[in-house]
C-alpha cells in the first residue's frame, strides 16, 4: 500500500472513510475499501472513490450497475490525471468486462439462451418463452 498516496487522498477528501479490507469497495455513503497491494493500488483506489464522489447508492435494473460502473470508471480517469497515477485501460477493460458478463449470464433465458429484458420491478422476462406461455 502507498500510505503517501493514501494520506493525500485522506487530506484531499476528509469527508470519507478510508479503511483497510480484503478487497477495494466502496461502502455508501461515505466509506472506502482499500484492498492489497498490488501493482493498479492507486487506479483502484480512485475507482472506489470515484463512486463515493459520484453519490453512487443503489440501483433499480441491473443495467444501470454497469453504467455507474463506467462513470466511476470515467472519473477516475480524470482523478489520475491530476494525482499523475497512470491509467491502464486494458485494467479499466477488463474490469467492466466482470460487469458486462454478470449482465449477459442474468439477462440470458436459462430456457431458450435469448437475451431477456429487465422491467422496473426487477424481474428479467424472455420474448420468447413469455410468447408462448400467454398463446397458450
Amino acid at each position: 500500500m502507498n500510505k503517501k498516496f493514501i494520506q493525500v487522498l485522506k487530506k484531499d477528501y476528509p469527508e470519507f472513510c478510508f479503511k483497510l479490507g480484503k478487497k477495494f469497495a466502496f461502502r455508501p455513503p461515505k466509506t472506502i475499501i482499500l484492498g492489497p497491494d498490488e501493482p493498479y493500488y492507486e487506479l483502484l483506489s480512485l475507482h472506489e472513490l470515484s463512486h463515493a464522489i459520484l453519490k453512487h447508492r443503489d440501483y433499480n435494473l441491473d443495467v444501470e450497475r454497469l453504467k455507474m460502473e463506467n462513470a466511476a470508471w470515467d472519473k477516475a480517469k480524470e482523478l489520475a490525471n491530476h494525482y499523475r497515477i497512470k491509467i491502464d485501460e486494458d485494467l479499466i477493460q477488463d474490469q467492466l468486462d466482470t460487469y458486462r458478463n454478470w449482465l449477459h449470464q442474468k439477462s440470458r433465458c436459462p430456457s431458450c439462451g435469448l437475451t431477456r429484458f429487465q422491467t422496473p420491478d426487477g424481474e428479467y422476462h424472455c420474448p420468447r418463452c413469455e410468447a408462448f406461455i400467454k398463446l397458450s
